[in-house]
């Protein structure tokens, strides 16, 4: 199994298409959290303070723990009127 790892709106810009990381990976990389998960696919980039992160549809943060099969979402805060 894998995390899949998806980026909207402007995070898209930032980091590109979604990523897809192996269970391999996810071995090899320590991935753990949320936040480890920025850090493998960002590749030095800083994740701006206001980014919205989802597992699996719900609203977490950074040390939220991630396992195989779970979907990370990243995205910029939602305005409206």
């Amino acid at each position: 199994m894998t995390i899949q790892v998806k980026f909207f709106a402007s995070m898209r810009d930032l980091m590109g298409d979604d990523q897809s990381i192996s269970r391999d990976i996810v071995e090899q990389q320590g991935i753990q959290t949320v936040d480890d998960v920025w850090t493998y696919c960002a590749q030095g980039k800083e994740k701006p303070s206001n980014v919205l992160i989802a597992v699996n549809m719900d609203y977490v943060d950074g040390q939220t723990q991630v396992k195989a099969g779970d979907e990370v979402a990243f995205f910029p805060p939602v305005t409206g009127g």
